[in-house]
């Protein structure tokens, strides 16, 4: 079946590759000699008078209608507050590409009081700069979480502990809404999971950023951005979407938004509630012992998110506005862990048995709050931003460890244990960017100051006669704290029509320091300090050989700083027999990557990557030192990885009613290290991931998705190599009212294929296991839009809002 799957993927996207229809390309430019965005573009034949294809231009004025017959046809765009225009008639041949250059439009003498403008996004865009997943594009969003919604976004690998790798590399740099969330770990995975798919709009990720973005994350940024109205007039939305998988989840959210000449209001409230359900089982062989460990995990979440900023126009050249959102979370995580503990050459033969149930009681909240100034006057900008985010998490683990006889009856004995976890985090930032025309191009002067702090407190508790008494030996606080201080210049430059040149350096100075405060003297250890500068050169070239094929060059280096969740060096368990534990001397890593970029009719994207990173940050299990029959999780420093990628991505238009998108990504990775004792990793391995998605739309409001993707064996981390997965996913809208309300519903892993397994084997641990969460699963949303939507005749965004909406925070 998995063969199948992939063949069809392939099918599709070398048929589409491969045929030879014709395309017609242009540009509308608006009265100013700006882009007109979001015009409506209709394709008409001549012979008949019938409507061929309709598209809409995209944010610069480009439009592109393609997979046409030979014939005569005529175009008629059309946009809010400009005059109509109608071309002359003109003929296409086969595999012909006719320019029609740039078309001039004209303000319209008809003053328009109110209309709606509505234009249907793809699910994913390629920009010169980043991939843009856009989530309201896709019917099979509805129930997804964040985390659930990376899981389907190009590119992207979330492997069995929910580490996130873009393009093979890992270290990647989360953002909402421009901010950075300085969140990593499993504090990261319970933020996206709280997150839903109608809180958000779109996700950025950007590979390759360049010197205006903190060099922070190997790997790039991920910037999830949440709905935000633009449209005139006091206005919003409510949703609704219920999910069943193991069990229940629900969320309703409301968006409200007003907006005039002056001011820009808006807010956003959202309410969740569910269970989320994991299994994973590993078969571990360490020192003649096999240990066989089934582990079961449930979550119950209940939580609320409010957001709310306003915008305020001070004149058409200035705005200073505000932001601020809180998050609160309360859950319990019941996981029930058994662990049939026997000999090597034996495993029938059972020794005995380990149960631990723990019993986890999590708190959660959030507060960020944001002050921003925007000035943009003849071609120059000023941005301004202040951001301070605080994070609490207080967590409290009750985790009883029972050894049976091996008829799992009889009690041998038993260890109670608890944990108190609290977690703060406080983060401080100010920026200003700077860009102005300089020299025939474009040049850009900022500079940032961030401060984090985190306060992480591990109490360790043995519970006698139901008594917690505290284990000073196995208990301490780790504080960590983070101080940068940045400066960049950036310059852009186009030489005549075909080429075109950036270039920037980011200078980061960082002072780091990992205080482990210890219970016992003799436990105690000096503060780890990191003091050091940095530069972040990035080049890039575009070269444009014809309107259709466009070439591009860019190159990067980045930083991966080690967080407090891989630092702290003292010991989390899951049961008596598996551990996590960090390490407090980790380095930073350092990767250079190079992308080569290919464009083919404005449709087709081909990227090609290198990157090769040093004392890569890497999680590796191995066996206990103090336990023979333990194994622990550990992160240590590979001494080198070498990552080759490559992504392709094909939006296709079959027919007037069924559209597709393909993406492919494949990789080889190298990692190499020797920790001495046998410790050595050298592993290579090959691996891709398909990505596909198919809508047709029928008569009355109705239409149909199915998408799914194929995930290749690979390695996940320093040495755990993965086997195939795949996942179909089926959804169905339908809109009514006006297209004022819409109703969605969807079927996720149909086949109930989107599992992990894999094994590893690293230091005379060999480790096999497998797993699965909530994949299966089925939603049902609605959601309805209402109030009074405004668009002045002059529709299109002045530089100003453009500028706002684009680089808000953005670093």
């Amino acid at each position: 079946m998995k063969k199948l799957l992939t063949l069809w993927l392939f099918i599709f996207l070398v048929f589409q590759m491969h045929s030879q229809t014709a395309t017609v390309i242009g540009q509308l430019l608006g009265p100013e000699g700006t882009g007109v965005i979001y015009a409506n573009i209709a394709l008409y034949d001549t012979a008949d008078s019938t409507l061929v294809k309709v598209e809409t231009s995209d944010e610069t004025g480009v439009f592109i209608i393609s997979g046409l017959n030979n014939g005569a046809y005529k175009l008629n765009v059309s946009f809010i507050g400009l005059e109509d225009y109608e071309s002359t008639a003109f003929s296409i041949s086969e595999s012909e590409t006719r320019d029609l250059g740039t078309i001039k439009m004209n303000s319209s003498s008809i003053e328009l009081e109110t209309a709606i403008v509505t234009a249907k996004r793809a699910i994913v865009e390629i920009k010169s700069d980043r991939t843009v997943f856009n989530v309201q594009g896709t019917i099979n969003s509805s129930g997804d979480n964040g985390l659930d919604l990376l899981r389907k976004a190009p590119g992207l690998l979330i492997d069995n502990n929910e580490n996130i790798t873009v393009l093979g590399r890992s270290g990647v740099l989360f953002y909402i809404d421009g901010k950075r969330l300085p969140l990593s770990g499993e504090d990261l995975t319970n933020y996206l999971k709280n997150l839903n798919s109608e809180q958000i709009d779109k996700i950025e990720i950007i590979t390759n950023p360049g010197a205006k973005y903190e060099a922070q994350g190997n790997a790039g940024i991920i910037d999830i951005r949440l709905k935000k109205n633009e449209n005139h007039g006091t206005n919003g939305s409510i949703s609704m979407n219920t999910t069943k998988a193991t069990d229940w989840r629900n969320n309703i959210n409301l968006s409200l938004n007003s907006k005039n000449d002056f001011l820009n209001s808006f807010g956003q409230i959202s309410l969740n509630k569910g269970k989320t359900y994991q299994y994973m089982v590993f078969n571990d062989v360490l020192n003649g012992v096999n240990i066989v460990n089934d582990l079961v995990t449930f979550n119950d979440n209940k939580g609320v998110f409010l957001r709310w900023g306003t915008d305020f126009t001070i004149n058409k050249y200035q705005t200073i506005g505000f932001l601020v959102s809180g998050n609160v979370n309360d859950g319990l995580g019941v996981s029930d862990s058994k662990s049939i503990i026997s000999s090597y050459t034996e495993p029938n033969n059972i020794d005995s048995i380990l149960i631990a149930t723990n019993r986890t009681y999590t708190d959660f909240n959030s507060q960020t709050y944001n002050v921003n100034y925007m000035f943009n006057k003849e071609n120059t900008s000023l941005t301004i931003n202040a951001d301070y985010g605080k994070y609490r998490r207080d967590a409290n683990t009750v985790q009883p460890n029972t050894y049976f006889e091996s008829d799992g009856e009889t009690v041998r004995t038993f260890v109670n244990t608890a944990f108190d976890t609290p977690n703060n985090i406080d983060i401080l930032t100010f920026k200003a960017d700077y860009e102005t025309d300089f020299a025939g191009g474009r040049l850009g002067l900022g500079a940032k100051l961030s401060k984090v702090e985190t306060d992480n407190t591990f109490l360790f508790f043995n519970v006698i006669d139901e008594e917690n008494i505290q284990d000073n030996r196995r208990s301490n606080l780790f504080l960590y704290s983070e101080n940068v201080i940045a400066g960049y210049t950036s310059y852009a430059r186009s030489f005549g029509k075909k080429l075109s040149f950036n270039a920037g350096l980011r200078v980061e100075q960082t002072d780091a320091s990992g205080d482990l405060q210890a219970f016992l003297p003799e436990l105690q250890e000096d503060p780890v300090d990191l003091n050091y500068t940095s530069l972040f050169p990035n080049a890039g070239f575009s070269y444009t050989y014809k309107p259709e094929y466009v070439f591009s060059l860019n190159y990067g280096r980045r930083i991966n700083r080690p967080d407090y969740n891989v630092l702290n060096p003292f010991k989390s368990q899951i049961n008596e027999l598996s551990f996590r534990k960090g390490n407090p001397f980790l380095r930073p890593e350092i990767v250079n990557n190079i992308e080569f970029g290919f464009l083919w009719k404005y449709r087709y994207n081909f990227k090609l990557a290198y990157s090769r990173t040093s004392d890569q940050i890497t999680r590796l299990i191995g066996p206990d030192e103090s336990d023979p029959r333990a194994s622990f999780i550990n992160w240590d420093n590979l001494a080198m990885q070498t990552i080759v990628s490559m992504n392709i991505s094909a939006p296709v238009q079959f027919t007037d009613f069924w559209s597709g998108y393909f993406n492919l990504s494949a990789n080889f990775l190298d990692n190499q290290a020797d920790y001495g004792d046998g410790g050595v990793i050298d592993l290579q391995a090959y691996s891709y991931n398909i990505f596909q998605q198919h809508t047709f739309s029928l008569p009355k409001g109705w239409s149909v998705e199915l998408s799914g993707y194929f995930n290749s064996p690979g390695i996940w981390g320093g040495v755990f190599e993965f086997d195939s997965s795949w996942a179909l996913n089926f959804g169905l809208q339908k809109k009514f009212l006006n297209d004022k309300l819409n109703v969605r519903l969807s079927v996720q892993d149909i086949f109930f294929q989107a599992y992990w397994s894999g094994q590893s084997n690293f230091n005379g641990l060999i480790s096999t296991g497998e797993g699965n969460w909530d994949s299966r699963r089925g939603s049902i949303s609605a959601s309805y839009s209402f109030g009074n939507q405004k668009v002045k005749s002059k529709s299109r965004k002045s530089g100003l809002e453009e500028e706002a909406s684009r680089v808000q925070g953005d670093n």
